[in-house]
């Protein structure tokens, strides 16, 4: 039998433990997001509608970015035990440069209207942190200011093949003038992708002042302040903001683009040159095949063609024939350190965010992207301390089994 005895007030008094209250509601709410789905909750509450989707949003019956996360969730880990990792080294070389994480902050268009630091926040966070930033075509803020907001940082930029080709090659020198090292040459977009949630929000850029959106933004006040009284939205390539997401991309987009395209612009630009949006192994030994610097493995975060390849299932096979000849890249689905050390396991020299990087931005701004960073630097330090990796070239394709959900049926 216990012995019970009525509780003394000193012993109690043991038990008791208040914390401080923390006075900066920012600085709090961005402390109690332990991952980024939490991020993305906080983002969900304080961001309007139209613009929370088009972010979290993806194309038509968003089954692209569905599987995609499911990919990583599908990974089987198999631990190495009784490795000394104290210490581990998160060091990735890629490119032929070094970053201080197996990630870079992925090209997002329209980034000023999640949050009105924008790019800012990503390149200035990004430089703090030691990691890449790529700036969209469609970006929200100047070459030349994300330059000065990531002065010795690594900057790249990602570039639509326009259908007036001369602003392409504009802002391909300017790039180069403004010390970009490396350029992604986008290959997914020949038309814009069917984004219906955008459709059925009447999502327009700049927003418009409707009744529904009025109405939408009412309990989130400080959004429409903040976005009103900071500068007017514009975009480096195209002269006119008006009309819808898919106006704009059509304008943008050109279904002519082809290889003599990309021979022009590996013509124009001094540095490393990388092809985004390979979704087949046929693509990436051909793209391997003309030299180019590196591969990137997307589906543009599931948002143009719905039913796309899943980037993380193509990894082995296109590491295995590519993998010696050129840098192989990954993204699309990412949302925890962990997805990313089994990208490097697999052969990926590094991995990009997009949404990730985005949720935090819309809860926190500049802070918020910090914490992004920080919540996915923890999980992959985390992640190869169980594993028994102390270097990220002691990740190997040992330490990962990708479950199969999806089989495909044999071809006739």
């Amino acid at each position: 039998m216990v012995q019970r005895q009525f509780p003394r007030p000193v012993d109690v008094l043991e038990y008791l433990q208040f914390k401080t209250p923390q006075l900066d509601r920012k600085k709090a709410r961005l402390e109690a997001a332990l991952t980024i789905e939490d991020l993305r909750t906080i983002a969900k509450r304080r961001t309007p509608k139209a613009a929370f989707d088009y972010t979290d949003g993806s194309a038509e019956a968003e089954i692209s970015i569905q599987r995609a996360r499911q990919a990583f969730r599908d990974v089987e880990f198999h631990p190495q035990v009784l490795r000394d990792v104290a210490h581990v080294d998160t060091t990735a070389t890629v490119f032929g440069r070094t970053s201080a994480m197996p990630f870079a902050i992925a090209p997002t268009g329209f980034t000023r209207l999640m949050q009105t630091e924008g790019e800012t926040a990503g390149a200035s966070a990004a430089h703090a942190a030691g990691i890449p930033f790529t700036l969209s075509t469609l970006g929200t803020t100047s070459i030349e200011h994300v330059q000065e907001a990531n002065p010795d940082g690594r900057n790249w930029f990602q570039l639509y093949v326009m259908r007036q080709r001369e602003i392409s090659y504009a802002l391909v020198e300017r790039a180069a003038a403004a010390g970009f090292e490396t350029l992604f040459f986008t290959v997914d977009t020949p038309v814009a992708g069917a984004r219906l949630r955008d459709k059925r929000n009447g999502f327009s850029i700049p927003p418009q002042l409707s009744a529904k959106t009025i109405v939408d933004a009412l309990p989130r006040p400080w959004w429409w302040i903040d976005f009103l009284t900071t500068p007017k939205l514009e975009f480096a390539s195209l002269q006119s903001t008006g009309g819808t997401v898919g106006d704009l991309l059509d304008m943008a987009m050109d279904p002519t683009i082809s290889f003599e395209d990309l021979q022009v612009i590996r013509d124009l630009w001094p540095g490393k040159l990388a092809v985004k949006g390979v979704q087949t192994l046929a693509d990436a030994k051909r793209f391997t095949d003309l030299g180019v610097d590196g591969i990137v493995l997307s589906n543009h975060g599931g948002r143009q063609l719905d039913r796309a390849p899943i980037p993380f299932h193509l990894l082995p096979e296109v590491v295995r024939e590519v993998g010696t000849d050129t840098d192989v890249i990954v993204d699309t689905g990412i949302m925890n350190g962990a997805d990313i050390v089994a990208s490097i396991a697999l052969g990926a020299k590094s991995t990009l965010i997009g949404r990730a990087y985005l949720y935090g931005l819309m809860a926190g701004g500049r802070a918020g992207v910090d914490r992004t960073i920080e919540i996915l630097s923890d999980q992959i330090v985390r992640t190869m301390k169980l594993l028994g990796a102390h270097t990220l070239e002691e990740l190997t394709p040992a330490h990962v089994t990708q479950l199969e959900r999806l089989t495909p049926r044999p071809r006739t």
